[in-house]
């Protein structure tokens, strides 16, 4: 029997068709825009990562890509400073807050792993997501998004934009946690990165076009899915 899970993701894809995410040149910049894209829509992220690979390339002479002072990666970051960091990312929004934890990320890549990403993502995915957990700043969605879409692992992002999804089909109450949100995911799907990454793309795309905070049912791909009585609100007191 095909679950519910599997059912939203094949009526998703047929309805938009691949969304091939996520937008980014090299695994280091998706760890970046992971973290910057905390509480911000992502042109603005953009336009912070933008800022710092132009600077990077600057200093290496080299372009965006590449390692050991050669680009944008962590090396280049801690050479940086955090004050440094701050201007450049100041798009991105709270631009204090993430710098800070950017510059933690990248102080305990280069500690931690010599500043290679190879070495952090040899691992499994729930150490790798423990391991990110560590970091201040790194919370659940964050370090999901880095070992899903920057380690190819096979874990899922149970962001807001999938959580109102389950929500107001009735498919997990409102007061679920991030925990219950990923969990029904991955006891739902095969454990494989490549669908997760197709799955949650297709999600916050039909989140942003209908599941809006105001919900625009007509037209939704996943309109027949929802309830007898139609989408599940939040209750008010």
């Amino acid at each position: 029997m095909i679950s519910t899970a599997t059912k939203v993701v094949e009526t998703l894809l047929s309805a938009f068709g691949p969304q091939k995410w996520w937008p980014a040149e090299t695994p280091f910049e998706v760890c970046v825009g992971a973290i910057l894209a905390q509480n911000t829509n992502w042109k603005n992220v953009e336009l912070a990562i933008s800022n710092l690979k132009r600077l990077s390339a600057g200093e290496s002479g080299v372009g965006s890509r590449g390692s050991g002072g050669k680009g944008l990666d962590a090396e280049f970051v801690v050479r940086l400073g955090t004050a440094g960091l701050e201007e450049v990312i100041r798009p991105a929004g709270t631009f204090r807050v993430k710098a800070k934890r950017l510059m933690r990320f990248c102080k305990w890549l280069v500690e931690e792993h010599g500043g290679s990403l190879e070495r952090l993502f040899d691992r499994g995915p729930e150490s790798l997501r423990e391991a990110l957990l560590e970091i201040s700043g790194i919370g659940p969605e964050t370090a999901d998004a880095i070992a899903l879409y920057a380690a190819g692992k096979a874990t899922f992002v149970a962001d807001a934009y999938t959580h109102r999804i389950l929500a107001r089909h009735g498919w997990l109450d409102w007061e679920s946690g991030y925990d219950d949100v990923r969990s029904w995911w991955m006891d739902s799907l095969p454990r494989d990165a490549a669908l997760y990454n197709e799955a949650h793309a297709l999600l916050v795309k039909t989140a942003k076009e209908f599941c809006k905070a105001k919900p625009k049912c007509d037209g939704c791909p996943l309109q027949k899915m929802l309830p007898d009585g139609g989408a599940r609100e939040r209750e008010r007191w």
